[in-house]
């Protein structure tokens, strides 16, 4: 069957897998959720795949972190739905509640450890980055608790989140209530 002019069509070049990865990723990690604006994810299936992909080749961070760093981010900008998806991830990367909890008063409580205090103030900086830049002790403390790989990479996940965080915001992008 014919495509009709208002339907559109599976990109017919070489990235029409690019195309199907990114609706298969899309079903599996977005939903469910509510697009108030626009589905952006569906009008650009293939950069948001990119995005995505992207994602996995930032393996010296662990998930745990990962996790925390991509939640203060979030909250830092804002953006509900990836707040409630990565405290969501950060649980199920077996995170403590009383630490989710706290995230937000990090500086405050005990139970960070320096290595975590330096990627949070790291990625906090860099996510507030028109403010101060990214200051050299800031980058000091961080290179005392990471190697220069985990420290592109954490740097990649700060900048990705932003970037995600920018997206949701920009077009709506708000979860749905869960079942507890």
């Amino acid at each position: 069957m014919a495509a009709s002019a208002t339907q559109p069509r599976p990109p017919q070049s070489p990235n029409w897998q690019s195309y199907f990865y990114a609706i298969t990723l899309l079903q599996t990690r977005l939903e469910p959720t509510m697009i108030e604006r626009l589905d952006y994810a569906s009008i650009n299936a293939i950069a948001i795949a990119s995005m995505a992909k992207a994602s996995g080749k930032m393996p010296s961070i662990n998930s745990k972190l990962r996790a925390v760093i991509e939640l203060r981010v979030s909250q830092i900008n804002g953006c509900a739905y990836c707040v409630d998806l990565h405290s969501t991830e950060a649980r199920k990367a077996g995170e403590t509640s009383q630490r989710l909890d706290c995230l937000i008063v990090w500086r405050e409580v005990p139970f960070f450890d320096e290595a975590e205090k330096a990627a949070l103030a790291w990625a906090e900086a860099i996510t507030t980055i028109s403010d101060n830049g990214a200051p050299e002790p800031l980058y000091m403390a961080l290179s005392d608790h990471f190697s220069e790989q985990q420290i592109v990479d954490l740097t990649l996940i700060v900048a990705q989140m932003n970037a995600w965080n920018r997206l949701a915001i920009s077009f709506g992008h708000l979860p749905e209530p869960r079942e507890e």
